[in-house]
């Protein structure tokens, strides 16, 4: 059966589904790397994309979000940068599965047993949250906000970027 579209799952409609340990079944994050780039060297500047809407960002949409703008950032800033994913995907997302097509009503119970079996799962993000972070030098500051920018593309929230220059660790 196919994934369901990504604004089923946006909205924080009810409250947190956390506990792993208590279910069964629940795929794996699909984020591979949460910092990447030069690990080692201070940097003195950092952008932040910074979501402006509550919601959740689903495990697929961080990852995303990470290749487009860490892809950017490699190809013009070579060695000379940093970046960091802030968010952990702890909602655990479920779906009830309804059979649909011919003959789906002889097999189909309805709403009965209705809760849903986990089919992934997603960052609960508030306004002001912190998503993305790029630690990079005066001379890479265009491109790391166009990397940026590609990033927070691949997201379902509305965002903007703050930059801190002059910072003395990372």
């Amino acid at each position: 059966m196919t994934r369901k579209p990504a604004r089923m799952f946006r909205q924080q409609m009810r409250g947190s589904y956390t506990r792993k340990e208590y279910m069964g079944g629940i795929p794996g994050s699909r984020i591979s790397q949460f910092e990447i780039g030069n690990l080692r060297t201070k940097f003195p500047v950092a952008i932040h994309l910074v979501a402006d809407e509550p919601c959740l960002i689903r495990n697929q949409a961080l990852e995303a979000a990470r290749i487009s703008g860490n892809r950017h950032i490699a190809k013009m800033a070579g060695n000379s940068y940093k970046l960091k994913i802030r968010l952990y995907p702890h909602q655990v997302l479920r779906e009830h599965k309804i059979a649909v097509g011919a003959g789906a009503d002889r097999i189909s119970s309805g709403m009965r047993g209705a809760f849903g079996t986990p089919v992934g799962t997603a960052a609960r993000v508030e306004p002001g949250t912190k998503v993305i972070t790029i630690y990079t030098t005066e001379a890479n500051i265009l491109h790391a906000r166009e990397a940026m920018r590609k990033a927070g593309a691949k997201l379902p929230t509305p965002w903007h970027l703050i930059i801190e220059k002059d910072r003395k660790a990372v």
